[in-house]
């Protein structure tokens, strides 16, 4: 009786030890994968896009934030027992990535002028949200339904391949969840976007 009394505490401790590197998930290191991408994905629709000093002190302030959070989230990583670190760096460059990430890319030239009108923007789940179909013509409304429906199952591709690729399909919500806010904070200007409470504003 006492040693199986005494076998529970290991036991429980094993188990509550193999959930936890179950569930720990890189929050410093998806966001910096997930910039990386979002960066690589908007680049060529942004070349209108700078502000004179002191234009968009919010926008300043909201990035400095994120660079804080960032750093922060790196200091605890660092502080992360070996077996969770061995994990913290983000696999982004597997084929199917790439791939998806290029057809991302070559959309978004056609996507732009909907995100600027206001007829489209970015939703609060890492998704293109159809916000406003009055500022589109109706002989452009079946493109771009069309146009938004690839462009989200790119993105939910991508969401799952990053997670599967790292060896966790259960991050896919987490790398979703990341995703949707660095789309909102890289916006570029004059599109929309939807914060955490589901409001829209235009950056």
């Amino acid at each position: 009786m006492t040693k199986k009394l005494f076998g529970f505490p290991l036991v429980a401790l094993f188990l509550t030890a193999c959930v936890t590197i179950n569930i720990y998930f890189p929050a410093a290191a998806a966001e910096e994968a997930a910039r990386t991408i979002v960066r690589d994905v908007l680049q060529g629709t942004q070349t209108e896009q700078s502000a004179p000093p002191g234009v968009d002190e919010k926008q300043s302030s909201r990035a400095a934030a994120s660079r804080l959070m960032v750093a922060f989230g790196m200091l605890l990583e660092s502080m992360v027992p070996k077996a969770h670190a061995a994990q913290a760096d983000i696999e982004i460059n597997t084929p199917a990535i790439r791939a998806i990430r290029q057809s991302m890319q070559r959309r978004q030239s056609q996507l732009a002028p909907f995100y600027r009108s206001g007829a489209i923007g970015f939703d609060n789940r890492g998704s293109v949200t159809l916000r406003d179909m009055n500022a589109v013509s109706l002989a452009q409304r079946n493109q771009l339904k069309k146009l938004v429906d690839d462009d989200n199952a790119d993105r939910s591709r991508l969401y799952r391949e990053i997670a599967n690729a790292n060896g966790h399909p259960e991050w896919e919500g987490d790398v979703r969840k990341t995703f949707a806010r660095v789309w909102a904070e890289e916006a570029p200007r004059d599109y929309w976007f939807q914060s955490a409470d589901g409001a829209w504003q235009k950056r």
